[in-house]
């Protein structure tokens, strides 16, 4: 392509500019426009499928539901994780408005895991707080959302320029007026004016290399390049914590989570090689990654994700939610190696370095109303320095900042004509020397640069020859070569990259302390330093063109942790961050040579776009301009099965007036994939379809479907809409078909029909006895009676859950002997069940049992026991118990029995 000329710039008003269409992005601009303001959307991507959400999320890590967990505490646990290096006011935020938002995302059709009530199926993965709400089906999320944006309200407010990726924030008078950037797919110039601008660009994922040495096999979304880092720096934002790395665990040679936050909850945890538990934090933070590199640099290493332990059908639903969202290809890989959970614990490693205010605390530097320091200029989401604020944080503050810059109409001035400049020339260098060196060996070489002289454990000596290579690449990074628009924009994210590692480079340098544990352990400096360094450390470009330094005090907290005492006071200028001089054996060597001219450069790559039926690119049309169900009719009648399917996709899509009636009756279709796509999208809308008479009625007369998916989708929606009654579950129990019995008894909970759902303790399938003794605890007026065949059932699995439904039941005399004698029984998980069901057992009887139960040889039976313990802690043989249990080589065991003095 060639350079197009500044003067043929394209230009674009609005009020209100977003920068990036993920998580925070959209938000902001739903926000805005529903505040009545102009938005323009800017994806350098397609809005469809952007973003850390494009393939769903498996659950929400942070979610204050009330009656579950309290704002307060949960600032608190911020507070503890980040090491007292926290802004309270913003963490708040999430914690006080993250419950509306999950109502609000449940308003579009997000679904959140619910029990049989309709009450949020809230699980605990760490010690302290109950906050994680999983998402099994959350593969959809990106999807709901864009059905908001593509709402014919918000399409009136919101334009959406897909493939056009900023480069530089616009200032006037240091307050933001707009954007420069271009069109990644015809290499148009772009200029946007606006009167305010939010940055929701994600983190910097693609900064350390990974062990694999693949550029885009990161752990982050690969598409997330530092970009917002590196406008904000440049348009004169404060960015802060830049030093505290995100590291995290992931499944070796897999650039996937370790997936605690979905795997912990049903019963799976991480081991040494030797099988013990040895996690002591109680975050997934710095210092528990610190337990984690020291538990890998031992001899007790390698590190697994242990779930061969389990039963068949808690390995199912593991899988049903690692294999589908997030990480889709994480099955193939699996069975690639010839692994599965059921006979392999899977290895586990720890990723590549990078910048996210998401997941630990590094980002833009902003206020309670994600205001940056730049007037007018915003930040939310992973770019936002909100500590572990993850996906509910993202929304709170995508939220905020479309709020807030909702009032400011657009900037009529006159653009700055340098900035517009500077970022022309930024965009179109490459093409002036097309067979310079390419993108990916450019880039390899910079993040390979990360990986020798960044990453933990940090020393000054290395950090200052990183320094010196980033400021040597500079000039490589100007050489670079490229012939497409495509080129231009993975060039322009090198220089995001670049930008990112320097300052995560001097930042290192200038906190001249440890703090986070692995996130920032510094060899020379291995002490914590709350009296010089209780401080965020802010980074900003002087007027020179040079990155420094404010140690800024962190504020007296809103919500006291005893273990910090911020100080307050005045903020302290350090400067630029001093470069440790490192010997060498002679004149430092010249930046390697150009490649040589003539040098082969890859061709593109192309694709070849399949013919396509013609009703079907008139549907796909039609679509976007969110069709009444009248207009879709003809679509859903269709005699080509194909059609069916597509229409009923846009009819989960679009959801018109009668959506749920409409889709339910396709229930009943011929066509196997219209059926299998009408059960689907019921799943995917049951937050936001009417509980109506007719949905109801179509839904039961899918029950005599073939098709048990069919049953099963019926009957989940039946129970989540309140649609369905006893008579109709009960029916249900005796279907052919195991997930159609276990959704009856969902629904029979749901109705609090307790002598119906005794009834299924004689089912043949475990699955479902165990299911039955788990709803009899969960029923509004739980009693032990109904849970006695399920006590002598023959299957150990059946057993465990039944006595340990009876801590919710009570456990009456005549189940207190069963249960101490069970604690000798051959199988664990009854062991463990027994002990739990101690718990609501008589002091008297059960803590003399329990006391016997630590030495059990399961780790497992032993928390369980601890935790039954502590229920009777006010008993003198409880304490003596618990103090003994401290020294356990479990370290949840440990842990626990711990919180007795606490």
């Amino acid at each position: 392509m060639t350079i197009p000329a500044l003067a043929d710039a394209t230009e674009i008003a609005c009020d209100v500019l977003v920068v990036g269409g993920g998580t925070a992005g959209t938000m902001a601009a739903l926000t805005a426009a529903g505040r009545g303001a102009n938005v323009l959307l800017l994806e350098k991507a397609h809005v469809r499928h952007s973003g850390a959400l494009a393939m769903g999320m498996d659950g929400v890590n942070n979610a204050v539901i009330p009656g579950r967990a309290e704002p307060d505490d949960y600032v608190a646990e911020i507070t503890r994780a980040n090491d007292g290096v926290v802004d309270q006011s913003t963490v708040r935020q999430t914690a006080t408005r993250g419950f509306d938002m999950v109502k609000r995302l449940e308003s579009y059709g997000v679904k959140f895991e619910k029990d049989e009530h309709g009450e949020y199926a809230v699980r605990q993965v760490h010690r302290s707080g109950s906050y994680v709400l999983p998402m099994p089906e959350g593969k959809d999320v990106k999807k709901v959302l864009y059905r908001q944006l593509r709402r014919r309200e918000m399409r009136e407010k919101i334009r959406i320029e897909n493939r056009v990726m900023p480069v530089r924030v616009l200032t006037v008078e240091g307050r933001a007026v707009g954007a420069a950037g271009f069109n990644t797919r015809t290499g148009e110039f772009v200029v946007v004016r606006a009167g305010a601008v939010v940055l929701a660009t994600g983190p910097c994922g693609r900064l350390g290399l990974p062990a694999s040495g693949y550029l885009y096999g990161t752990y982050e979304n690969p598409t997330n390049a530092g970009d917002g880092y590196a406008m904000a720096y440049h348009a004169g934002a404060a960015l802060t914590g830049i030093e505290c790395f995100q590291i995290n665990p992931l499944i070796k040679d897999y650039n996937g989570p370790a997936c605690a936050y979905v795997a912990n909850p049903f019963g799976g945890y991480q081991v040494n090689r030797h099988g013990e538990r040895f996690v002591e934090s109680d975050y997934w933070s710095g210092r528990m990654m610190a337990e984690f590199a020291a538990e890998l640099a031992s001899d007790r290493a390698p590190v697994y994700l242990k779930l061969s332990h389990l039963p068949e059908e808690t390995i199912g639903a593991v899988e049903s939610i690692l294999h589908t969202t997030e990480r889709p290809t994480r099955g193939t890989f699996h069975e690639g190696r010839g692994h599965d959970y059921r006979t392999h614990d899977i290895e586990m490693h720890i990723s590549e370095i990078g910048l996210c205010g998401g997941h630990s605390a590094s980002g833009v530097r902003v206020d309670a109303h994600a205001r940056t320091t730049v007037p007018r200029l915003y930040a939310a989401g992973d770019l936002a320095c909100v500590p572990h604020n993850y996906m509910i944080g993202a929304f709170v503050f995508g939220d905020l900042a479309g709020a807030d810059a909702a009032q400011f109409p657009c900037y009529d001035g006159e653009l700055p004509q340098d900035q517009v400049a500077a970022a022309h020339e930024l965009v179109y260098r490459p093409l002036r020397n097309p067979d310079g060196p390419p993108q990916p060996q450019v880039e390899y070489k910079l993040r390979r640069f990360v990986n020798d002289y960044v990453a933990p454990p940090k020393s000054g000596a290395k950090l200052s020859l990183a320094v010196e290579a980033f400021e040597r690449m500079t000039g490589e990074i100007a050489g670079m070569g490229a012939r497409t628009p495509h080129e231009l924009m993975r060039c322009a994210e090198v220089s995001f990259i670049r930008d990112c590692a320097e300052m995560a480079a001097r930042s290192s340098l200038a906190r001249t302390e440890s703090r986070w544990g692995l996130y920032h352990e510094r060899l020379d400096h291995p002490e914590r330093d709350d009296a010089g360094w209780l401080h965020h450390l802010d980074l900003r470009k002087s007027p020179s063109g040079t990155m420094e330094f404010t140690a800024r005090p962190v504020e007296p907290y809103v919500v006291p942790v005893p273990e910090f005492t911020p100080a307050g006071g005045p903020e302290r200028p350090l400067g630029e961050a001093a470069l440790i001089p490192v010997a060498t054996a002679g004149p430092g060597a010249a930046a390697p040579a150009a490649r040589p001219a003539g040098a082969a450069t890859p061709a593109p790559s192309g694709r070849v776009a399949a013919a396509s039926d013609p009703a079907l690119l008139r549907l796909l049309a039609l679509a976007e301009e969110s069709p009444d169900l009248d207009a879709l009719h003809p679509y859903l009648a269709d005699t080509d099965p194909a059609i069916r399917a597509a229409a009923v996709a846009t009819l989960g899509e679009t959801v018109p007036s009668g959506a749920g009636p409409a889709l339910a009756a396709r229930l009943r279709d011929s066509a196997p994939q219209v059926r299998s796509a009408a059960a689907a999208a019921l799943r995917e809308l049951v937050e936001v379809l009417p509980a109506q008479p007719e949905l109801g009625q179509a839904l039961r007369a899918a029950l005599d479907v073939p098709d048990a998916a069919v049953r099963t989708a019926a009957l989940e929606v039946l129970r989540a809409l309140r649609l369905g009654e006893a008579p109709v579950y009960a029916a249900a129990l005796a279907d052919a078909d195991i997930e159609v019995r276990l959704h009856a008894v969902r629904g029979l909970v749901s109705v609090d029909a307790v002598g119906d759902l005794a009834s299924a303790a004689a089912d043949p399938a475990r699955e479902v006895r165990v299911a039955v003794a788990r709803g009899l605890a969960a029923v509004r007026a739980p009693a032990p009676a109904p849970l006695a065949p399920l006590l002598v059932d023959p299957d150990p699995l059946v057993k465990a859950a039944a006595f340990a439904a009876l801590a919710s039941t009570g456990c009456p005399p005549a189940c207190t002997g069963p249960a101490t004698r069970a604690l000798t029984d051959t199988a664990w998980q009854v062991r463990a069940g027994a002990a739990a069901a101690l718990r609501a057992a008589a002091p008297a009887e059960a803590v003399p049992a329990l006391a016997k139960a630590l030495a059990d040889p399961n780790a497992d039976v032993r928390k369980a026991a601890v935790l039954s313990l502590l229920a009777h802690r006010a008993h003198p043989g409880a304490r003596g118990a618990l103090a003994t249990a401290t020294t356990d080589n479990d370290a949840d065991v440990r842990a626990y029995a711990a919180r007795a003095t606490s």
